[in-house]
């Protein structure tokens, strides 16, 4: 046991920073994960993209106040240049940042708007066998009556790569359910080495973006470019959608909340006291309340009035009707 935890400890995190929303998550990350998971022995990477042509106004973390909690938090803010997404496709921020990560050290990737609720150093990430989030749902492609369906989209990409589409299928799903094609939220993946990942993954979104197959024709690439190829890059590396005990992330460990006022309204008590504790020093305070969002919705009760709207036992099923129910009551912030 004590070789599974040593080695466990051995990974690093990246999640993206820039100016704006993103730096006040990136925060919370931090808050987080050093309270919840003292045992980590990785090393933070706040990924920071840097002004450059592709970017019309500066990306990078605003605030010397921000810049020092982050430090403090015992977060690194690691410098990127984007050369090929920038602010037309700023999702692309996490397949460009990957190839300034240490090469040849295990990393795990999440989305900035992630809350670590558990002992991270605890999950037993198998790096030779990547994988990404199945808290999905079948957003791509969307099949045309008379043109091709599920099969044909993705067997076309999996042609394109010279990849075996027929062992990525899920047999146990029915022909033309989006479940049965390997798909995943491109909210975390992990891998043995940012590099070999980031430059497969880069090289995939590009010629998916760039020169897409004939099949691909009616769908829409913005902005589920990076979950496109995501899957592809994941199959060739050896993964696939079983390489984790589920339960932990997205789940006892993570929790991917997208935006605060949907924390409150759906995600486990757990979650909200989580938030609400490492959030709770004064140090932290005093900076998030600098975003109107963390401001109104922790500190000045607003996400509790959202919780109040809603049965957690008794959700809406759709997301955008649970966005439209806190919209309606005033309480939105992004």
């Amino acid at each position: 046991m004590a070789e599974t935890t040593a080695r466990q400890e051995n990974f690093n995190v990246m999640i993206v920073g820039q100016g704006g929303r993103l730096q006040y998550e990136a925060l919370i990350f931090a808050a987080s994960l050093q309270a919840m998971s003292p045992g980590f022995a990785g090393r933070l990477f706040v990924a920071e993209p840097q002004p450059g042509a592709l970017w019309p106004n500066d990306p990078r973390i605003r605030g010397e106040d921000t810049r020092a909690l982050l430090a403090e938090l015992g977060a690194e803010v690691l410098p990127f240049e984007s050369r090929h997404f920038g602010a037309r496709y700023p999702y692309g921020n996490k397949i460009e940042a990957l190839l300034a990560l240490p090469e040849d050290e295990p990393f795990v990737f999440f989305d900035t708007d992630t809350l670590i609720t558990g002992d991270l150093a605890s999950v037993p990430f198998d790096f030779a066998r990547p994988m990404a989030s199945l808290r999905c749902t079948g957003t791509w492609p969307t099949p045309e009556l008379y043109g091709p369906g599920y099969a044909d989209i993705w067997r076309s990409l999996y042609d394109k790569f010279g990849l075996d589409f027929e062992s990525s299928i899920d047999p146990s799903q029915p022909d033309e359910y989006w479940k049965r094609y390997l798909y995943f939220n491109a909210g975390f993946f992990f891998y043995r080495c940012p590099r070999e990942f980031g430059q497969r993954f880069l090289d995939y979104a590009l010629a998916i973006r760039d020169d897409a197959p004939p099949e691909l024709v009616c769908q829409t690439l913005d902005p589920w470019l990076d979950q496109v190829a995501l899957p592809l890059v994941i199959h060739a590396l050896g993964g696939g959608r079983d390489t984790l005990p589920p339960g932990l992330i997205d789940g006892a460990i993570t929790c991917h909340y997208r935006l605060l006022p949907m924390l409150y309204a759906r995600e486990a008590d757990h979650v909200i006291e989580t938030l609400e504790e490492v959030t709770a020093p004064n140090r932290i305070k005093k900076v998030l309340k600098s975003h109107d969002a963390a401001k109104r919705t922790i500190y000045q009760g607003r996400g509790q009035k959202v919780r109040a709207l809603f049965d957690q036992d008794d959700l809406p099923r759709r997301e955008q009707a649970i966005r439209n129910t806190i919209k309606r009551n005033g309480f939105w912030m992004r």
